[in-house]
């Protein structure tokens, strides 16, 4: 049987009700057998040019076979290696790399990383995102969307929040004899650092907890070097430096701190004191651990405020 889109659509039914129903083996047809085709007794499909074809569109079409209890078998032909493209090629080896259950969902994943992501805001269905990667994408573009939520003109100088950086000057980490798995140390700490509030790092630590067993010391400081990171970055506050016997906590010109609150907290505390415009210096017991400087710190933080402006914004 033969099929393509420029035939009719009763011609195009007679066909594949006659290979439906066995009266012939063989069918030579374009892609137009992509989706909606479902014959359990098809076991075997050739793809010619597979290069010139897209991710998706293989996926669908090595999906027309194997519907039933059958082994099936699905063979993309090529002209060669030197014929064929790098993007043609990277298609290629995910299509084969890819066979389980699911897989359908990192073919997407594949395809976005070698197309690119189309334009949001336009017509365009591929882009240039992997330039910067898409989680600095979305991250961008959030933050631009929530300044015109806001009213605010989002500024392209500064697209990037500047997070703040937390020196304990001891280790904080996953030791690998805690969390032996590589990637799922990497995940959990590319969860912690864009945790945006003590719930959602609460929840983390119970996850730990609940995997790994108790929280070693080095853990502990990782949790608590993010802690002081949420409580810190609302008021712009660009490093948070705590010593044996004394702490920095350095302000960003920029600082949405309200000043009263500021000079409140050091008239109040012979402990603090200003360091020049931007920063203030807290001196410490010497018999403090690092778990009670931290939480002093902590305390810190907690008493500041937002500027009028920024708190009702």
């Amino acid at each position: 049987g033969v099929a393509h889109g420029q035939m009719s659509e009763r011609e195009l039914e007679q066909v594949m009700k006659g290979f439906y129903q066995q009266r012939y083996n063989v069918l030579l047809c374009t892609t137009i057998i992509e989706t909606g085709i479902d014959v359990p007794s098809a076991n075997t499909i050739i793809i010619h040019r597979a290069d010139k074809l897209g991710l998706a569109q293989l996926h669908q079409l090595r999906g027309r076979v194997g519907r039933s209890h059958h082994q099936a078998y699905a063979y993309l032909l090529t002209p060669g290696e030197d014929a064929i493209t790098s993007n043609a090629r990277k298609r290629l080896e995910a299509i084969q790399s890819m066979e389980e259950l699911g897989s359908g969902f990192y073919l997407a994943m594949h395809d976005l990383e070698i197309r690119g992501t189309g334009e949001i805001l336009g017509e365009a269905q591929s882009g240039n995102i992997q330039e910067i990667g898409f989680s600095l994408y979305t991250e961008m573009l959030n933050k631009a969307i929530r300044a015109l939520k806001d009213g605010k003109e989002p500024d392209y100088e500064s697209p990037f929040d500047q997070s703040c950086e937390v020196r304990l000057h001891a280790s904080a980490l996953l030791p690998s004899d805690y969390c032996p798995d590589v990637n799922a140390r990497l995940s959990i700490y590319k969860r912690l650092s864009h945790a945006a509030s003590l719930d959602e790092l609460r929840d983390i630590q119970e996850e730990m907890i609940d995997r790994f067993g108790s929280l070693v010391p080095e853990a502990k400081n990782l949790l608590s070097t993010h802690r002081l990171r949420i409580l810190a970055e609302p008021y712009t506050i660009s490093v948070v430096d705590i010593g044996d016997d004394k702490a920095i906590l350095t302000f960003n010109k920029s600082s949405n701190v309200d000043p009263l609150s500021l000079i409140d907290l050091v008239q109040q505390n012979k402990h603090i004191h200003f360091k020049g415009p931007e920063r203030i210096l807290v001196d410490l017991k010497k018999d403090f651990t690092l778990e009670q400087r931290i939480q002093e710190i902590a305390t810190i933080l907690g008493r500041l405020k937002l500027a009028p402006e920024e708190a009702t914004a």
